[in-house]
Formats: structure tokens, sequence, C-alpha cells
């Protein structure tokens, strides 16, 4: 565990009509924000806009973690049912280990929102010591669903000895086990 070191944490928007400039990434920001709000320690990110292809998706996780050092992965767009929305299987292809309770997690925090919640295919993986989290492409949902998650997210780093993600625990309260 580095405790100094400034963590890098990557922010994908997977979006076609974004990244062409056809409306601003409204959500890539959401994810900033809140994990401005989340995080005391100190952390850089590494923002992304990209199509939703999923070659392009795999390459840009690729080198989110293995160029760029991100010891996490936000990624917002892509998770539902039409046919271009492939995140997760990009997600998956570039993955070690999938963390399935990442997804059905968020599935049911968002079910107390949406009934629609269950179309959604957020999921979560490991690749190499980084964690890669698939969040859906509202602003409010991905704060909603980060909410439910991210108290583990933190201690899911310090077990792949990444850098040591400090809270604003009257923001979010991270669950890490007590020394013995």
């Amino acid at each position: 565990m580095s405790a100094n070191k400034t963590a890098k944490i990557g922010i994908l928007t997977v979006s076609d009509r974004a990244s062409r400039g056809q409306y601003d990434d409204i959500s890539g920001p959401a994810i900033e924000d809140t994990l401005n709000d989340y995080l005391s320690s100190d952390w850089q990110p590494v923002y992304r806009v990209i199509e939703d292809e999923q070659d392009l998706i795999e390459e840009t996780l690729q080198t989110l973690v293995d160029e760029q050092g991100c010891c996490l992965v936000v990624t917002t767009g892509g998770t539902g049912p039409a046919k271009r929305d492939v995140t997760p299987e990009a997600t998956e292809a570039v993955c070690d280990r999938m963390m399935p309770g990442f997804g059905e997690l968020m599935r049911q925090e968002s079910l107390k929102y949406v009934p629609t919640a269950i179309l959604s295919r957020q999921t979560a993986g490991l690749r190499g010591s980084s964690l890669i989290i698939n969040l859906p492409g509202k602003p409010k949902a991905i704060r909603q669903c980060l909410d439910a998650v991210f108290p583990a997210v933190p201690y899911c780093i310090d077990l792949m000895d990444g850098p040591y993600l400090e809270c604003d625990e009257a923001v979010i309260k991270p669950f890490r086990p007590k020394a013995k």
C-alpha cells in the first residue's frame, strides 16, 4: 500500500453522440464531481470520451490501466440492452477476473428508483492491479450506484497494493477491516 502516491483514476464516457460533440458529456463530469466529494486524498482524473465501439473501449481501458497507471477506472454509458451498448463485453474482454457483486448491488440499488434497472448490465472486473467499474449513463443513477458500491472500493484497491484512498467520512464511509 502506498500512502503518499497520488491515485490516478480513469473516467471513461462511452457515447457516440458525446464523442462527436453532438452534446456535452455530463456523465463523466458527474463521476468526477462524485469522486471529489468522496475522496480526501490526492487523486488525478484521466478523462476520456469515446464512441460505442467494443474494440475502442477495450483499447481505451487497456491504455488507462496499463499505460496511464489508473488504479480505478469508472465507465459510464453502454450498459443497456441496445445493440451498440457493449461496455460490459469490452470490460469482460480486458479483465483477468470479474467482480459480479458490484453489478448485483448497483442494480439492486437502482431498482429502488426505477423498475427498468433490471435492463442494466453494469459489471466490474480486475485488470492487473486495477478495478474497472461500469456505471449507467444518467448522472443521478451514477451517484446512486457509486454511493452503494464505493464503500468497498478503497479496500479493494488496498488488496491489490494500490494507492491508499482516503475518504471524507462525512460523505462516504469506506469499509476496511480492523487491524488485528
